[in-house]
């Protein structure tokens, strides 16, 4: 039996899932296991990134329909940084198994609410300038698949041949929009994983291609019957899942089961598979934040081109972004540099090469020092 159905149950059946259950390694060492990106004041705006997704949301759901999909490990923190979330809307994963099953085991929860639900599934670290034009863009999906059977991946309009994100192709001439999706939506035509410069900068010049920004608007029923076409071992784990979701043995059950999951993004299971996903242009100021330098390029610098947080002092320095949490950082006749300095450890690192920080976190996993990680 369902005791939250009653309360959860109306006419409003549109509801999200922030997915924060990433582990982080690409901000070492101020995000660690056991603080990851998605908890961090990232960009020294007083607010953690999970904080500016969920007030992304408040305009277009109800508190009570916004869950969080997190690591059992992180349960506290998202508690003390969301505490107007109620605590049956934070699912708790004891491992985590990429997006695919994420997102599968959020849909047995809000299925019990309403089957029929729209679905709005978006991760808990990326930034959005533009709230207004993010909730715009977000209704019109949502108001798309309320009437078609098919799953909308949000894409971004790209400013610049970006090696570091996938991309979408979508046809151009199979647009569909309305009076209730004023934005319109098109068909995908293909998936495109990161590319080199070379063919990022035929992507841009062809004009049919997006970023994709890891953002999915869906039916649950929808959704869950393209699982079980494309993934249909996970369904099965699903509905073993399902069968018990409320019984005194859950969360023993759901362990034994999700250990047993394989680990799969919905983009690789579901998405790159199906024949009715669809794509929106996203025109809103978008960044997944997937590196040091992305937070250097996003922030405002001073005079000399340097962004600076903490006790710091800069002498004949330039194009730097500095971090410190207690002392005091001296920084002498440097250009182009990148310095992190936290009770964790110090991270010097060139500009331009902080996608290797994630080297770091294996290395010092491989040493066994776990404790600075």
């Amino acid at each position: 039996m369902n005791p939250y159905k009653d309360t959860y149950y109306n006419k409003e059946n549109k509801y999200a899932i922030i997915m924060a259950g990433g582990t982080g390694t690409r901000f070492w060492p101020k995000g660690t296991s056991k603080t990851p990106k998605q908890f961090l004041d990232i960009d020294n705006s007083g607010e953690t990134l999970i904080q500016k997704t969920f007030r992304r949301l408040e305009g277009i759901f109800d508190i009570t329909k916004i869950f969080i999909v997190t690591n059992a490990a992180y349960k506290n923190i998202v508690r003390k940084q969301l505490p107007q979330v109620p605590e049956e809307n934070i699912i708790l994963e004891p491992i985590g198994r990429n997006t695919a099953p994420c997102i599968g085991l959020s849909c047995l929860y809000i299925e019990n609410f309403n089957p029929q639900a729209q679905v709005l599934a978006i991760p808990a670290d990326q930034l959005t300038r533009n709230i207004k034009e993010f909730q715009e863009v977000v209704k019109s999906g949502l108001n798309f698949v309320e009437k078609h059977d098919g799953i909308v991946t949000i894409g971004i309009n790209p400013t610049k041949p970006e090696t570091g994100y996938g991309y979408i192709q979508y046809v151009t001439d199979e647009k569909i929009e309305s009076k209730e999706v004023k934005i319109p939506v098109y068909k995908v035509k293909t998936f495109a994983e990161k590319p080199t410069l070379e063919i990022a900068k035929a992507f841009l010049k062809s004009g049919d291609f997006l970023w994709n920004a890891g953002m999915f608007i869906f039916r649950v029923s929808v959704m869950l019957q393209e699982i079980k076409m494309h993934l249909p071992e996970l369904y099965d784990s699903l509905q073993k899942i399902k069968k018990n979701l409320y019984s005194k043995d859950f969360n023993k059950i759901l362990e034994q089961v999700f250990s047993q999951v394989k680990s799969i993004s919905i983009d690789y299971g579901v998405m790159e598979k199906s024949n009715c996903v669809y794509t929106i242009k996203g025109d809103f100021d978008w960044s997944d934040v997937g590196s040091w330098d992305e937070i250097y390029n996003l922030s405002k610098k001073d005079s000399n081109n340097n962004v600076l947080q903490g006790m710091t002092v800069m002498i004949n320095s330039k194009n730097c972004y500095v971090v410190n949490e207690q002392r005091v950082t001296a920084v002498v006749g440097c250009e182009d540099l990148i310095i992190v300095d936290t009770d964790n450890g110090l991270l010097v690192c060139k500009r331009g090469e902080s996608q290797s920080v994630r080297e770091v976190v294996d290395y010092l996993r491989r040493k066994g020092y776990d404790q600075f990680i």
